[in-house]
């Protein structure tokens, strides 16, 4: 299922890209399904059981000062997963929300980029192009086989520690940052040595009076490892390769939407064609 979700979206991107536009906000929250002809279905099949038990209804509903309210509906029906009506067929994911769309020929300045999907060069240089949404898929991978965000970085009003938090989350998943990267990160020194060799995790520094913070450093393969995907070790190791080679630090080196559609994994799935036309 994952693999077919992942095919299909990048298919998306193939297309988007053929035509000269990005998405720019390729995140699980914009991958939707299509659901099945709902009003052919049989009423029963959609109805609630009108049963506090089944769990799908709330008990009665009470006015707090016990008065009678004709108004108010007798309970509040709790929301039901739509799962048994997708449709699987061919074409079954969509590619929504482009309003962080963008002309590959007019990138706007900030890209709406979920802050764990960012490619390293969109917050220290602020380059913007289509590899963005290469990386944000390189990401999407790990989550969407392992069921675990590659990078969590947690919101923060300080940009510069949420920035920090994602760089050191690199270092440790995909290896010392390029010089041309590194070059840019304003306040590596925090972290790193002149000699940049890491010697404290401890975002925004470390405080007088306390010691650095080292935290085991972990690559991305034991990361994936670690999430005990319910894949064979074979498939482990193409898609281990795969999510590698689309997460380079150079732009210029990432493989294109139609390039990763040939990738043995992918090639290996005739679910749908390679890139849409």
């Amino acid at each position: 299922m994952a693999k077919s979700i992942l095919k299909q979206s990048l298919q998306g991107l193939a297309f988007l890209h053929k035509n000269g536009v990005a998405h720019g906000d390729f995140q699980p929250g914009n991958m939707l399904f299509t659901l099945q002809d709902l009003d052919s279905k049989d009423e029963e099949a959609l109805q609630q059981e009108e049963n506090e038990e089944s769990e799908s209804i709330s008990p009665p509903v009470e006015r707090l000062d016990g008065k009678q309210d004709i108004w108010a509906p007798r309970y509040l029906c709790i929301a039901q997963p739509l799962t048994p009506f997708i449709y699987y067929g061919e074409g079954f994911t969509i590619k929504s929300d482009m309003g962080g769309a963008y002309f590959l020929t007019d990138p706007p300045k900030k890209p709406v980029t979920p802050l764990g999907l960012r490619a390293p060069e969109l917050f220290l240089t602020g380059t913007v192009d289509k590899t963005l949404d290469m990386w944000s898929f390189g990401c999407l991978i790990f989550e969407l086989v392992t069921g675990q965000p590659l990078f969590f970085v947690p919101w923060s009003e300080d940009k510069s520690r949420e920035n920090d938090d994602h760089l050191l989350s690199l270092t440790s998943a995909l290896g010392p940052l390029a010089e041309d990267l590194f070059s840019h990160w304003t306040s590596s020194s925090l972290y790193f040595t002149p000699e940049r060799k890491l010697f404290n995790c401890r975002i925004g520094g470390v405080p007088e009076g306390k010691k650095p913070l080292m935290v085991e450093q972990t690559p991305l393969e034991e990361l994936f490892d670690e999430a005990s995907p319910d894949i064979s070790k074979e498939e482990s190791d193409t898609v281990k390769a795969l999510i590698r080679r689309i997460l380079q630090y150079d732009p210029a080196k990432r493989p294109s939407a139609e390039e990763i559609l040939l990738d043995p994994w992918f090639a290996r799935d005739d679910f749908g064609s390679s890139v849409p036309n």
